[in-house]
């Protein structure tokens, strides 16, 4: 494996790992209907995290197995990941 594919390895199951845990803290606050209107305020920014990280992880699961594969459109999957990047530090950078 060259060191180019297990980096983009480790990125893709760190991506992953944080959109998973941010879908199951959304099916959780889900399920605690007691607590609703306390977590109400939260719900919108954890559906935009939910999209973000999520659309993340595929453009690096993308990234990872073009370059895997030595596929010819891995450098397009390369920038689609470095653009998601982009958005998430752009959308999460503090003010």
């Amino acid at each position: 494996m060259q060191p180019l594919t297990a980096l983009l390895a480790i990125v893709a199951g760190s991506a992953v790992a944080l959109a998973i845990g941010l879908v199951l803290t959304w099916v959780v606050i889900l399920f605690l209907s007691a607590d609703e209107a306390r977590f109400a305020p939260e719900q919108p920014a954890l559906l935009k995290a939910i999209a973000v990280f999520t659309l993340f992880a595929v453009a690096c699961g993308w990234s990872f197995y073009g370059e895997l594969r030595r596929r010819p459109w891995r450098l397009a999957a390369h920038a689609a990941m470095l653009a998601m990047l982009a958005v998430a530090v752009w959308l999460y950078w503090p003010q």
